[in-house]
């Protein structure tokens, strides 16, 4: 008999090519795919328009206003800029009589918010991180003033310190008329009334920091102190507080530019004047003043960014130094 003759093997079923899915950079088989042109496009414009108006507002004009401070300018007409060189830089310490108030005031500012509501802060970071009932409504209650703006802390501190209805004079009996307090217009009281509303939102920035500051320290620490017969106090100056030096050099940091860079909350109380000059008053009023001596509010405000990048260029050579090591 006569073998059969082979079978022809079936044809191979045509396989359809891998389909792409919509909107994602892998294929149905997960394979990545290079992105399109349409991709593209709309990653630069996602990234670039940000970059653009980040350069535009704030780079152009920080570098705008350094080579204005060595002019003198009125603001009227590009063709009055004059070069007059470092007169900018010493007139405020000879013809200005609101500029050795205003730096005063500045350190006031700086040492009240380190010795009153940074305690402060790590006391309540300190309590908090004890993991007590409703810890987290607590966070959020203290830390609420720090995301509302200065303008409308402001605001609602001006309805406090209203001599005539505000909560203050009313719970001392100070509203009656021969009476009145006046804790914004009187210029021995408005600097500590608007150093106290300062204070209330700081307090709740200084928390949030100690506290991230406190869940990173090693929980063995603790129970050794513990084994070792070290009350909670002795635990937190000997182990805990020792621990927490990077973190007290970001508050140190973040103290100081808060300090140089207050202005929302004085210029809302009373814009700066009878008793809360600030440096930052003084380069509005020169800038967008009656005067528009744009070249010298220039300068001060180079002499604040002089300051604060003195503060800040060592912080950022520490920490890069210490991520090198690590």
């Amino acid at each position: 008999m006569a073998p059969d003759p082979p079978t022809k093997p079936p044809e191979a079923a045509a396989v359809p090519p891998p389909r792409r899915a919509s909107g994602t950079g892998r294929d149905r088989r997960g394979h990545h795919r290079l992105p399109t042109r349409r991709d593209r496009i709309t990653l630069g414009l996602m990234a670039g328009v940000p970059t653009l108006l980040h350069v535009a507002l704030g780079w152009v004009t920080a570098l705008a206003s350094v080579l204005l401070a060595f002019t003198t300018w009125d603001g009227i007409g590009f063709d009055s800029i004059k070069w007059v060189g470092l007169q900018n830089f010493t007139q405020p310490f000879q013809d200005n009589p609101q500029f050795w108030p205003a730096v005063e005031h500045n350190v006031i500012w700086f040492v009240v918010l380190i010795l009153v509501p940074t305690p402060l802060g790590l006391f309540l970071a300190v309590q908090l991180d004890k993991r007590i009932r409703f810890s987290r409504v607590y966070q959020t209650a203290f830390f609420l003033p720090v995301v509302i703006s200065m303008a409308c802390i402001g605001f609602v501190w001006q309805l406090v310190y209203n001599p005539d209805t505000g909560l203050i004079n009313s719970i001392i009996g100070a509203n009656e008329p021969g009476h009145y307090i006046d804790w914004i217009g009187d210029p021995d009281l408005n600097l500590w009334a608007v150093l106290v509303a300062a204070s209330w939102r700081h307090t709740g920035y200084m928390m949030i920091l100690y506290l991230a500051g406190l869940k990173s320290v090693d929980p063995s620490l603790r129970e050794a102190s513990a084994l070792d017969g070290a009350d909670e106090w002795q635990t937190f100056r000997s182990v805990i507080f020792p621990t927490l030096r990077p973190t007290n050099t970001v508050v140190l940091v973040v103290t100081i530019i808060e300090a140089l860079r207050a202005f929302d909350l004085v210029f809302v109380f009373n814009k700066g004047a009878q008793g809360t000059e600030l440096l930052s008053i003084l380069v509005t009023n020169n800038i967008i003043g009656e005067s528009s001596r744009i070249g010298y509010g220039s300068a001060i405000a180079v002499g604040l960014l002089v300051i604060s990048l003195i503060v800040i260029i060592p912080y950022l050579i520490a920490t890069f130094r210490k991520e090198r090591r690590a």
